[in-house]
């Protein structure tokens, strides 16, 4: 049971992390004396942050050969919002799309972006990241992370980017909007890793699936969420320590 409490009390930090800022903590930002170098300061709930030896996120490298079973990704539901909560852009999604990853289910609770892309491949950062993240039953989280890269303009990505509020802190609901699969290339292959929330309070213990194609993006796509951040919203890689990246 208390395995169980503390899985379910990491989900809810993980959506609160990605909820409407303030009310959850001290405030933490991506710049100045509130940025990703002091946020194990600004609150004790937020130690993890500097003390953690299984950080998120990371440069991908040295990856290690592994028999890494298929995932099995049944993303059926639609977005139903669109939220501007000040660190980043975030899609809610209605329950019903899944995730089944080393023999469990997950379920898709929303997904958001970050810019330039927060995980590294052999040392190559990407303009946009997006981060599908699940939950399972007991509230164990798993991360699709998917990485976009300069090119054409992504028109599965623009139907969002069409409905992005400008300010922070607000909402726009969605009336249509296309289900998340649409946005996934169709290499589903991936690299592993396990690692940490990448906004305090940093809670470890999130499975890390990091797909290996990317798909595309425009320059000016990527510009437009960079003028509504107002800044860039990636937390620098972390320490790999101990840990391996399978592929």
């Amino acid at each position: 049971m208390k395995k169980k409490m503390l899985g379910i009390a990491s989900a809810c930090l993980l959506l609160a992390s990605t909820a409407f800022a303030g009310g959850h903590g001290a405030k933490w930002g991506y710049t100045g004396n509130i940025g990703p170098e002091h946020w194990g300061d600004l609150d004790f709930r937020y130690i993890r942050c500097a003390t953690g030896q299984n950080q998120s996120p990371i440069n991908l490298t040295g990856m290690v050969e592994s028999k890494l079973a298929p995932i099995k990704i049944d993303y059926k539901t639609k977005p139903f919002e669109i939220v501007n909560n000040g660190h980043t852009i975030q899609v809610n999604i209605a329950p019903g799309s899944t995730l089944v990853f080393d023999g469990k289910i997950f379920e898709l609770k929303q997904f958001h972006f970050h810019s330039p892309s927060e995980n590294q491949i052999e040392g190559k950062s990407f303009p946009l990241e997006a981060h599908f993240v699940h939950a399972d039953k007991n509230g164990n989280l798993a991360v699709v992370a998917l990485m976009f890269e300069l090119g054409k303009k992504n028109d599965v990505l623009e139907q969002f980017w069409s409905n992005m509020p400008e300010q922070a802190n607000s909402v726009h609901k969605l009336k249509e909007a296309p289900i998340p699969a649409k946005l996934l290339p169709k290499s589903k292959d991936y690299y592993y890793f396990n690692g940490s929330l990448t906004t305090p309070p940093c809670s470890e213990g999130v499975r890390w699936i990091v797909l290996k194609a990317p798909v595309t993006v425009s320059k000016e796509q990527v510009e437009k969420f960079s003028h509504l951040m107002h800044h860039p919203n990636n937390r620098p890689v972390q320490p790999l320590n101990a840990r391996k990246v399978l592929k």
